[in-house]
């Protein structure tokens, strides 16, 4: 029973370590009680502080101000230590949960939509948005809808660095969040990188499970120099980020109707869907269910990187309202 009391409070400790390291700004335990919901922790505000004043005494956090706490280097290696069991499928946990947040309304076209935030270097970002507008130009991601902030400004709930400009493009778990609202169950299997053949899918040549993975499987790709995405552009042969997805045939007519709708709007997630039980791009589906491929959001960064900018990228980070964000073209 000692045991099982020890690990609660360790699980506690990481979920608010968790909070502190995805803000850029001291918080109070107000703040943290609420955000600790996210990762399904019920913790009052009380009991945030009783832990606080614990952690602060390890050294994980640090007070500044009169209730503020920032995270420490030693807090970021212990959570970065922590169990490898309450790593592993965290990227799939962060796409139910923001799928479930999206309240994006499909006859108004406004709404909170998932979206990636990536930083770049202030003197490079115009440079790095001209080797990205092709891309969205090409349509290789979710919408041509963006929105760019500077530094101490905020995109969603992130706080953009000194010294870095902020870019939000929307994420292709938008798609997942309004089937969700029209009453469809979406499986979402893996990201990977999906081999393009004169502009057409061909199949997929590396993926990374979602239940497995404790990060975004794009963010691992465009730091690793995987994507090739500036090759489709020019010659219609690469590979690009993209994400698949299963549901259920039975619901193929309502998901169909959605997705049109998503493409009036400008949300052009969907590369391709398959028929019952078919492979889709060598991905072989179960039974009466239908596969779906759907863009990844990142996929203009990651020709940015292809072109040696430097960025840090958040994948499905945050939300923010689709009517405020504006069309690439324009910046």
């Amino acid at each position: 029973m000692i045991g099982q009391d020890i690990q609660e409070v360790e699980r506690k400790v990481l979920s608010i370590l968790k909070v502190l390291r995805d803000s850029k700004e001291p918080l109070g335990a107000r703040v943290i009680s609420q955000r600790l919901k996210d990762f399904g922790v019920g913790l009052g505000e009380r009991a945030v502080r009783y832990h606080l004043k614990w952690m602060d005494e390890r050294g994980v956090t640090q007070l500044v101000g009169r209730d503020g706490r920032l995270i420490t280097e030693r807090g970021i290696e212990e959570l970065n230590d922590a169990l490898v069991k309450d790593k592993v499928g965290l990227a799939f946990t962060r796409i139910e949960l923001l799928a479930f947040r999206t309240n994006f309304d499909l006859d108004k076209g406004t709404g909170l939509v998932p979206v990636n935030v990536s930083f770049f270097k202030n003197k490079e970002f115009h440079k790095a948005l001209q080797e990205m507008k092709p891309v969205f130009a090409e349509g290789l991601c979710v919408s041509d809808r963006v929105a760019v902030a500077k530094s101490g400004e905020r995109l969603g709930e992130l706080i953009v660095p000194q010294g870095c400009m902020g870019l939000a493009t929307v994420c292709s778990i938008v798609i997942n969040g309004t089937l969700l609202k029209a009453g469809i169950p979406i499986d979402s299997r893996f990201g990977g990188l999906l081999q393009i053949r004169n502009k057409k899918p061909l199949r997929f040549v590396e993926l990374i499970h979602y239940a497995g993975s404790s990060v975004d499987p794009s963010e691992v790709f465009i730091k690793a120099r995987m994507t090739l995405v500036k090759g489709v552009i020019e010659k219609g042969v690469g590979k690009i980020l993209a994400n698949f997805r299963e549901m259920p045939a039975l619901c193929r007519p309502v998901a169909d109707e959605v997705i049109a709708k998503l493409n009036k709007l400008g949300l052009r997630g969907l590369l391709t869907i398959g028929n019952t039980s078919e492979p889709v791009c060598e991905i072989m589906v179960d039974l009466n269910r239908i596969g779906m491929i759907l863009y990844g959001g990142l996929n203009p960064v990651a020709a940015a990187a292809e072109a040696g900018f430097e960025l840090e990228n958040y994948a499905m980070s945050t939300m923010m309202e689709y009517e405020k964000l504006i069309k690439v073209k324009e910046l």
